[in-house]
């Protein structure tokens, strides 16, 4: 597809100065004489803060980064990413209309396109709003037909639902994206037959679709200088529910409600690992919520505040995200219920429950843990900072206690895997682990 610089073009261009600081600072990311390696983010940026890339942008771009502009250009009219014409002021909406998308009905979500927007592609629509195109294969071909609605992926599409997205878009709502039809994320229609996920251990979003929602940016634009913008039309899945019939697949079926959104993830493993940015600083607050049963092993209702704050966004992996309910930053580790002796347990939420845990090791010092299969130094430690030091501790585990405590560690499934119970038991009575 022959990809030009629109005809019509700005005087000039340049970034805010909250958005110069943040180019600079991708610059300097790089080695001297690798700057070229920033053209994407900064196109990207730019493009966020304008709506599409023109003439002036790119050869601010290319000045920051010491290249002749036919270099920007190059990598501006070859990403489908980069708009080279004025965009609608709401969305604009890329159609993959490559082998898997036409086969499963694309041509049907162009047609959609061409009544309700334009006629042709890369036109705004009378009301400004909306604007379209067919682009090559987006890489999710198993949810085919779908489409990029600003940043995210809207699946599993037929002409009646994307009809309606672009409907609740222009009624100031944002569709939730990800599959419309039901299904998790791209499992088979079918459902699992390998693979499988134990109802457990669900979230109520695969973990893109989760993110999006989130961040609520799917069609916004950096714009106030801030270098974080609100969306313009409502946070993500302000629209209605997508009107699909539900897919017959394992996993969707036992999704959890959507309150329990990232708590069944993030209550039991507070760690960054479970973030979506590697490098974001996090602010903990504690809901009114934080006193309820349940509440001290971090299951409370953890909800993303109504906005990211400070200078960025988390795709920029710099800022601040809130979360109401999360237990405080001191108290990374789950809280447990201390019990006096062995024998005393408590019962928790979610089917679990919590085994009976010491707050000290017994008269005469702990068991070594290290002499269970499967247990290490900084294994042992975890066990003991949640109160277990003792063999005849864990040869008394229930199910339900097993899931509370391989919950908590990094490796679930171990303690089945490398029998712990047994091999207590055996140390508990003198014996040697099996």
């Amino acid at each position: 597809m022959l990809r030009r610089l629109h005809t019509e073009q700005p005087d000039s261009f340049a970034f805010t100065p909250e958005n110069q600081k943040w180019a600079e600072a991708q610059i300097g990311k790089y080695p001297e004489g690798r700057q070229a390696s920033a053209v994407i983010p900064l196109l990207w940026r730019a493009q966020e803060q304008e709506g599409w890339v023109s003439k002036p942008i790119i050869e601010t771009v290319a000045q920051m980064l010491d290249l002749a502009n036919i270099r920007v250009f190059e990598v501006a009219s070859f990403y489908f990413m980069f708009q080279l014409k004025p965009v609608g002021e709401v969305a604009h909406f890329q159609i993959c209309g490559t082998t898997s998308c036409m086969i499963c009905g694309a041509e049907d979500l162009i047609a959609v396109c061409k009544d309700k927007i334009a006629d042709t592609p890369h036109t705004i629509s009378t009301d400004g709003k909306f604007s379209w195109e067919e682009v090559e294969c987006l890489g999710a071909c198993s949810n085919a037909p779908m489409a990029q609605i600003g940043k995210d992926y809207y699946e599993d599409l037929t002409a009646e639902r994307f009809a309606e997205i672009i409907d609740e878009f222009a009624a100031g709502m944002v569709p939730t994206p990800g599959p419309q039809n039901g299904r998790y994320a791209s499992e088979p229609l079918s459902g699992l037959t390998s693979l499988t996920i134990p109802e457990k251990d669900m979230v109520a979003e695969n973990a893109s679709k989760e993110l999006a929602r989130v961040l609520a940016d799917t069609n916004s634009r950096i714009t106030d200088g801030r270098g974080v913008s609100e969306p313009k039309n409502g946070p993500v899945g302000s629209g209605p529910v997508a009107k699909a019939a539900p897919v017959a697949a394992p996993v969707a079926a036992s999704k959890p409600a959507p309150a329990a959104k990232p708590a069944a993830a993030l209550a039991s493993k507070p760690a960054a690992a479970a973030r979506p940015a590697s490098s974001g600083s996090w602010t903990d607050t504690v809901s009114a919520d934080s006193g309820k049963a349940g509440a001290g092993r971090g299951q409370t209702d953890l909800k993303p505040s109504v906005s990211l704050v400070d200078e960025a966004t988390l795709r920029d992996g710099v800022g601040t995200w809130k979360y109401q309910g999360q237990a405080s930053a001191s108290s990374a580790a789950p809280a447990i219920t201390v019990a006096t002796d062995v024998g005393e347990t408590a019962d928790t939420a979610g089917g679990e429950t919590t085994p009976a845990l010491l707050s000290a090791a017994r008269e005469g010092g702990a068991d070594d843990l290290k002499l269970i299969k499967g247990v290490g130094p900084k294994l042992e430690g975890v066990l003991n900072d949640m109160g277990i030091y003792h063999f005849d501790q864990i040869a008394v585990w229930t199910a339900s206690e097993v899931a509370w405590v391989d919950g908590r560690l990094k490796f679930k499934g171990r303690i089945d895997r490398d029998g712990w119970i047994d091999q207590a038991k055996s140390l508990a009575a003198g014996g040697a682990a099996k």
